[in-house]
């Protein structure tokens, strides 16, 4: 009988103090964001996948050396690049210009192996977070065609 008594007494502290806490809370200013109506602002250090990042005439800063592939544990970043000659102070010389720079983003690990490792400063992590879908090619980017993308 003396359980019985307990149970109730405790039950109806219990249920005093989740009342209390909700009456305190009630009057607390909102924290909810509504979220497709209101977005929040991402802090410096979000990591989003890679971007190429442009120089002074629009073009990307990449000079297809190749270190972020190789850095890239996951093997998600492919990149391609061809040989052009180019007129330097009367001399024909060549340079690889990149014509390729795709990134599986399935892959990724968002370790920052690649962006670490970029001795020129070409790639960064992007802001972008709102990424979502159910087909497995919209996270194959084309970081080159996006660059173009951004500058036009």
């Amino acid at each position: 009988m003396g359980g019985y008594f307990s149970d109730i007494f405790n039950g109806s502290k219990s249920l005093l103090i989740g009342m209390g806490i909700t009456f305190r809370e009630f009057f607390k200013p909102i924290v909810t964001v509504q979220y497709p109506y209101q977005t929040i602002k991402m802090s410096a250090r979000f990591r989003g996948h890679i971007e190429l990042i442009a120089d002074e005439e629009g073009k990307p800063k990449c000079v297809s050396c190749g270190m972020c592939e190789r850095a890239c544990p996951s093997g998600c970043i492919t990149l391609g690049s061809v040989s052009v000659e180019i007129e330097v102070d009367g001399k024909m010389k060549k340079k690889k210009v990149l014509s390729k720079y795709d990134l599986d983003f399935t892959k990724c690990s968002l370790c920052g192996q690649c962006v670490e490792n970029c001795n020129f400063g070409a790639i960064e992590f992007s802001k972008e977070y709102n990424l979502a879908s159910s087909n497995k090619e919209d996270f194959h980017f084309n970081l080159l065609k996006r660059l173009e993308e951004r500058n036009v």
